[in-house]
C-alpha cells in the first residue's frame, strides 16, 4: 500500500512542478476543500493532486476536510468554510442532491465554489464544475463489452453489477450509461447492488452474489477498482475464475495503477477511466478568476478506455469512433498514476 500511495504522490508532485504562484510576496490565496473521504485509491490519487498543487510554494493555503462519506459532515464543513472567510471552496459531493440551500449561503459570503468529480444536480450556483462524464463512462463499458463479446463467441450476457455509492453522480451516470446498452442487446443484468465504492463493499457484494447466483453468471461489473479487487478476493475463495483466460469477465471504472497493473496481470478483463488529477484544471479556474476571466462552466477531465487482450480496438459512441487501448508494460510505465 505504501508503495501504491508513493506513486500517486510522485505523480501528483509531477503535475504540480509547472503550477504558478497566483500572488507574489506572502499573501496566499486560501482554499477549503471538502473531501468526500478516503474509501479508494482513486480517492487518494485526487487528495494528494490538490494538496500538491495547492500547496503554500505555489501560494496557497489549503483548509482540507475528509468528509468520510458522511453527507451532512460534508454540508457542515463547506459552512466551516463560509464561517472562515475562505477565498475559494472545493467540493466534491458525495450526493447529487440538497446542495441548494449551503451554495446560496456560499453565494452569499461571495465565496466561488468549484465542483469536481462528482456533480450537483439541485444547483448550479457554482462557477465550474470538473470531472468526468460518467454517462459516457458507462455507455462505453457497455460498446465495449458488446463488442469484446462478438469477438469471443459469448452468445449470452448474465451480468452482476456492483454498484458505487448510492445517490452519487458516479453512480448513476455509470448506471444509466450500461443499462442503456444493455436493455437495446437485451443483456440478463441478474442484480444491481451498492458496494458503496469500497473493497470491502465489493467483496461483501460478490459473496453474497456468489451464493445467491452460483454458476449463473459470466460478466460482473464493478463502478470502481476498490470494489473490483474484493470482488477478486470473493470470487477467489468461491473457487470463481475471472479475467481473459477465466469465466467470468471483470471489468472496473477509475483506472489507477493498481487496477492497470491487475489488468496487465489478466485479472481484470477491461477498465474504463475516470481520472482523479484535477486539480491543475481547477487552478486554471482560480487563475482566470483571479484575473477577472470568466470560466467554462463545465470542464471535462482527458480520459480512456483499456483492456488486457487486443480483441476490441476500438467502440463508437454518439457516432464518434474512440480507441481502446491494450494495456502493455509501455502503457503502464507512461501513466501519471
Amino acid at each position: 500500500m505504501k508503495k501504491k500511495l508513493a506513486l500517486i504522490a510522485v505523480a501528483a508532485a509531477a503535475l504540480c512542478a509547472t503550477s504558478m504562484p497566483v500572488f507574489a510576496g506572502d499573501d496566499l490565496i486560501t482554499i477549503g476543500f471538502a473531501q468526500v473521504g478516503h474509501e479508494s485509491d482513486w480517492r487518494t490519487a485526487s487528495t494528494q493532486s490538490a494538496q500538491a498543487v495547492f500547496s503554500a510554494e505555489n501560494g496557497y493555503d489549503l483548509q482540507f476536510v475528509d468528509c468520510d462519506n458522511d453527507s451532512a459532515a460534508q454540508l457542515e464543513a463547506v459552512r466551516g468554510f463560509i464561517e472562515q472567510d475562505v477565498d475559494y471552496i472545493i467540493i466534491d459531493p458525495i450526493v447529487a442532491t440538497g446542495w441548494d440551500t449551503v451554495l446560496t449561503e456560499c453565494e452569499d459570503a461571495g465565496i466561488p465554489v468549484i465542483v469536481i468529480d462528482r456533480t450537483i444536480d439541485d444547483s448550479d450556483k457554482y462557477v465550474s464544475w470538473v470531472g468526468s462524464n460518467f454517462l459516457t463512462e458507462g455507455i462505453a463499458c457497455g460498446e465495449w463489452l458488446k463488442a469484446y463479446a462478438e469477438a469471443k463467441g459469448i452468445e449470452e450476457i448474465n451480468a452482476l453489477v456492483i454498484e458505487g455509492t448510492n445517490g452519487s453522480s458516479a453512480q448513476i451516470g455509470r448506471t444509466d450509461g450500461f443499462n442503456q446498452v444493455a436493455e437495446e442487446n437485451g443483456w440478463n443484468i441478474l442484480d444491481s447492488q451498492d458496494g458503496d465504492f469500497t473493497q470491502n463493499g465489493g467483496q461483501e457484494v460478490m459473496e453474497s452474489y456468489c451464493k445467491s447466483y452460483e454458476g449463473q453468471f459470466n460478466v460482473v461489473i464493478c463502478q470502481n477498482d476498490n470494489e473490483a479487487f474484493g470482488a477478486m478476493d470473493a470470487m477467489k475463495a468461491a473457487g470463481v475464475s475471472y479475467g481473459p483466460n477465466g469465466d467470468v469477465v471483470l471489468v472496473s471504472f477509475d483506472g489507477n495503477r493498481p487496477a492497470m497493473e491487475s489488468l496487465l496481470a489478466g485479472d481484470l478483463t477491461a477498465v474504463f477511466e475516470c481520472n482523479p488529477l484535477a486539480a491543475p484544471d481547477v487552478e486554471k479556474v482560480i487563475q482566470q478568476l483571479e484575473a477577472g476571466e470568466t470560466p467554462e462552466k463545465e470542464i471535462y477531465m482527458v480520459e480512456g478506455w483499456f483492456a488486457n487482450e487486443d480483441v476490441v480496438s476500438s467502440i463508437t459512441i454518439d457516432g464518434e469512433e474512440q480507441p481502446v487501448t491494450q494495456m502493455t508494460q509501455e502503457v503502464l510505465d507512461a501513466r501519471a498514476y
